[in-house]
């Protein structure tokens, strides 16, 4: 697979990065821990050297299993993770970063992440500077090599970059959810940081795998996911409809069509997870997808039925 530089870093990153949110079990159902490590290597040998994982995913449990799956293949691989809002001090970024070096068996984070902003669900305001100084401090020690950002709006990336350099912005991004598109990915395009865009798949709703009268359990994270509400998930149901043509003209499924058209995007990269191996092998066929001026234009002609009626709210899901 081909790779891309990941900011204005030295590292080469895949377009497809395997995601491991779902690793982490918490706000998922379903989920074998033997099977996503046997995904996770299944990747890796398709050819995703990429993989991204949060110590809040499941309290560390999702670091843990990445370290298993991957902790004796290290020469192959990047790995990407996020220290959360709660853990925005000088003292505490630079415990949370050793206790994520430890659960992923490694001892250097080639991507070392911001969860999200200082505040967010209802943790202590931080100043910006304080933990890009301790970010720094990690990379001048060697214990990660680049710095991101995910879920920062354009202001609080701007503000990030007046204390170092920034390599990559994470923000919700798919054909049904496409918000960063206003201001975010034109500056990212112009400070050269990759997107490294999460929900990639809309949490699955992209691959047509759900009907129309569909329901997750309370405890599954999809079933807060606005996507996945009326009127919204009617009209995702219809433009999946519209996409399915396309698709078998690739041929391809309708989730590596969706794939493909988010790694054809300026600065863009796709995070995606899977459950088992067979998903994973699945995913990375996306990259060999070559679509044209027109599959794209019409692409994103249909794309248009569902993300014009989105809120202006850029946060997913109705957490409450």
């Amino acid at each position: 697979m081909e790779t891309r530089k990941l900011g204005n870093s030295d590292i080469d990153i895949t377009p497809l990065i395997f995601g491991t949110w779902q690793a982490g079990k918490r706000g998922w159902v379903g989920v074998d821990d033997d099977e996503v490590i046997h995904a996770m290597q299944a990747a890796l040998e398709a050819g995703i050297t990429t993989f991204d994982t949060a110590e809040v995913y499941g309290e560390g449990y999702s670091e843990e299993l990445v370290g298993k799956a991957l902790g004796d293949r290290h020469e192959r691989t990047i790995l990407a993770t996020k220290v959360f809002a709660n853990h925005l001090k000088a003292d505490q970024v630079i415990e949370a970063c050793e206790n994520s070096l430890k659960r992923l068996q490694t001892d250097v984070i080639d991507l070392y992440q911001i969860h999200w902003p200082s505040g967010a669900f209802g943790s202590e305001v931080v100043p910006l500077g304080e933990t890009m100084g301790a970010l720094n401090q990690l990379q001048a020690q060697g214990k990660i090599r680049a710095i991101g950002v995910s879920n920062f709006s354009r202001s609080q990336l701007e503000e990030a970059l007046t204390y170092g350099r920034i390599d990559s912005l994470q923000p919700p991004y798919s054909l049904f959810w496409r918000g960063v598109e206003a201001e975010l990915l034109p500056y990212c395009v112009q400070h050269n940081i990759t997107i490294l865009a999460y929900s990639s798949l809309a949490q699955g709703l992209l691959t047509g795998k759900f009907g129309p009268d569909h329901q997750f359990p309370a405890e599954d994270v999809r079933s807060k996911n606005k996507l996945f509400q009326p009127p919204l998930y009617a009209k995702a149901q219809a433009a999946l409809e519209h996409l399915r043509p396309i698709a078998d003209r690739h041929p391809t499924t309708l989730g590596n069509l969706a794939l493909a058209w988010l790694i054809a995007q300026p600065q863009t990269t796709a995070i995606v997870g899977a459950r088992n191996a067979e998903q994973a092998v699945e995913n990375a066929k996306a990259a060999a997808i070559a679509l044209s001026p027109a599959d794209l234009a019409e692409i994103d002609a249909i794309s248009r039925t569902v993300t014009d009626h989105l809120p202006a709210d850029p946060v997913m899901w109705t957490f409450g």
